[in-house]
């Protein structure tokens, strides 16, 4: 089932006051602010009063939640499957898992990480139905913004060279860079949704920044040739 912006939009979730198709949520609307920046300690407390508002069954705290980690659950799944519609199936079942979950949520952990935490293993389940079925992965840029044509089309080609060196790292070496560099998580947030220590994300990322750099080069010296 693929899910378009504006689905994502208009749905709304049954036995919460709402018009209904599916059970137990409210609408998920998508947002206009990507979260880039690490979470400030005000914001990481907002989000813990919202999360368990939400297992109270408030709608407003979920609709505050849905506008804040929206669009950055949806990127962070199309970087990991390179697919738009995988992509928008992994955040809408992340949102109504928010939904479904809130009321068994630590406090201790941030629901920052615990979304991406979330979304993560939907992508490797399917990852691993992909690879059972023999199917490659694919990672593919699709974001634009809305600068002049020449400058759109350069920024293009860019992404699509970084997007294919990307998607020939390793699993886990892909979603240390993509949640560090792309995301703009912190380290210790980067550990928590991986569930790795420190030094193991440093080397994730290291062998992975190596890695990029070597791809590049290579497609700089083919396409200088």
């Amino acid at each position: 089932m693929s899910w378009s912006g504006a689905a994502l939009a208009s749905i709304t979730w049954p036995n919460a006051g709402l018009s209904t198709t599916q059970a137990g949520a409210p609408a998920a609307r998508s947002s206009s602010h990507p979260t880039r920046s690490s979470v400030n300690e005000p914001l990481a407390q907002d989000d813990v009063a919202c999360v368990q508002r939400v297992g109270r069954g408030d709608q407003r705290a979920y609709r505050e939640l849905v506008d804040r980690y929206l669009t950055a659950i949806t990127r962070f799944a199309l970087r990991t499957l390179g697919d738009r519609a995988e992509a928008e199936e992994v955040a809408q079942e992340t949102f109504l898992r928010l939904w479904t979950s809130a009321a068994d949520f630590e406090p201790h952990a941030q629901p920052k990480t615990w979304l991406y935490r979330i979304a993560r293993n939907q992508c490797i389940d399917r990852i691993r139905k992909r690879r059972a079925h023999g199917e490659e992965v694919e990672l593919q840029e699709r974001e634009a913004g809305e600068d002049r044509p020449s400058s759109l089309l350069l920024r293009k080609q860019i992404a699509a060279q970084v997007g294919d060196a990307l998607a020939t790292l390793p699993e886990r070496q892909r979603e240390a860079i993509t949640l560090v560099h792309y995301e703009g998580l912190s380290g210790a947030e980067a550990c928590e949704v991986l569930s790795v220590s420190a030094d193991a994300l440093e080397s994730l990322l290291a062998r992975g920044r190596r890695a990029l750099r070597e791809q590049l080069r290579d497609v700089a010296k083919r396409e200088g040739s």
